[in-house]
């Protein structure tokens, strides 16, 4: 015989464990929208920058996540839900009317080659020759920091 203690005790251990993953998965939707709308630096370049059909992607998967779950959460994982749409949404609208300046350089116009100053050029490399294997593992390597 099972003990009905046990069984709620081991429920509610789950629920808490399926409130925080539900909390985690609505942090990390919302942390990717406010990197696209260039209010938080992505991670790997330290950079702003908005990229407003990926935010509203974000912004999407969330407001899914409202429709699917009406009526099933506990009141802090709506609160949080809502409160993250609802921040989500002010910023999209503010992104769309006021968008960031991209920091560009001011490009300056290179200047022809003259005799003095040589081109280099490069010559193909075809499969099969000497130095195309370096070559193809130059343009197909991937770095991962």
């Amino acid at each position: 015989m099972s003990n009905p203690t046990s069984e709620t005790q081991s429920g509610s251990a789950q629920d808490k464990t399926m409130s925080n993953l539900f909390a985690s998965l609505v942090i990390q939707n919302t942390n990717m929208a406010w990197i696209f709308l260039g209010q938080a630096p992505n991670p790997q370049t330290g950079q702003t920058a908005q990229d407003l059909e990926n935010a509203r992607y974000f912004i999407d998967l969330l407001e899914m996540l409202e429709v699917k779950t009406k009526g099933n959460l506990a009141k802090q994982e709506d609160a949080l839900l809502k409160q993250s749409l609802t921040q989500l949404r002010l910023s999209f609208v503010e992104a769309v009317e006021h968008p960031l300046q991209a920091a560009t350089p001011v490009a300056t116009p290179a200047a022809p080659p003259t005799d003095e100053q040589e081109t280099p050029v490069t010559e193909p490399v075809l499969p099969g020759e000497p130095g195309a294997e370096s070559e193809s593992r130059k343009k197909f390597s991937k770095k991962y920091d």
